[in-house]
């Protein structure tokens, strides 16, 4: 009777060798009621603030695994300005910091309307999860770093990018939807963590939540 709606469901096929096992931990969040931002306060016209994110995180590394099967993992390489191995390694980016700072901002916290952290299942799938019915999201790929090293298992891969949006955070690993009047504000005064506007909140009835347009060719 249990939903399983998130990394519950994590595939890791060919990882996990005979006698192997996955320690993990978790951390419980509590939030007052009169403080939940559920995502239903969102409305047209809201405007879609990312955070850069670090790399892969936690997500796609099944895809990345298989991709780089048999290349060296340990040699710098042109694209990357780096290896592979250091690439697929860079730690998870943590967002805490910055939105309990917005949050309790004064004029700017009260502005924000829904959130999403990019984890498995990309920018497509993750983003919905927090949106009314009747709206959609418009991203403009161009506003933000696809950074190298998912650029290279796109290409390597020959990975069509419907799917990177899916699998990957491309370089985006928090979303935060506020309202257009604060928008700028929460930019500036933001500005050293890299959060920048990267799409817009339209009415959308039909059709998928989330596009995504101008990525790469």
């Amino acid at each position: 009777g249990c939903a399983l709606i998130g990394g519950e469901t994590a595939q890791l096929p060919g990882f996990y060798q005979p006698g192997e096992y996955d320690l993990a931990g978790c951390i419980i969040g509590v939030v007052e009621r009169d403080r939940l931002i559920t995502g239903a306060g969102i409305v047209a016209g809201d405007v879609v603030l990312g955070l850069p994110s670090s790399g892969l995180h936690t997500n796609g590394y099944s895809l990345a695994r298989q991709v780089f099967a048999g290349e060296d993992w340990t040699t710098p390489i042109p694209e990357l300005d780096q290896s592979i191995g250091a690439a697929l390694l860079e730690p998870h980016h943590s967002y805490l910091t910055t939105i309990q700072t917005l949050l309790h901002a004064p004029d700017l916290g009260g502005a924000v309307n829904g959130m999403a952290h990019i984890t498995g299942g990309g920018l497509l799938e993750n983003i919905p999860r927090v949106m009314p019915a009747g709206l959609g999201v418009d991203l403009a790929a161009h506003t933000w770093e696809i950074q190298p090293i998912f650029r290279l298992i796109q290409a390597r891969g020959q990975v069509s990018w419907t799917e990177m949006t899916r699998v990957f955070n491309l370089g985006i690993g928090y979303v935060v939807i506020v309202q257009a009047h604060a928008a700028e504000a929460i930019q500036r005064q933001f500005s050293d963590t890299g959060i920048r506007a990267i799409g817009t909140v339209v009415a959308r009835p039909d059709g998928p939540c989330v596009q995504v347009v101008g990525l790469p060719k």
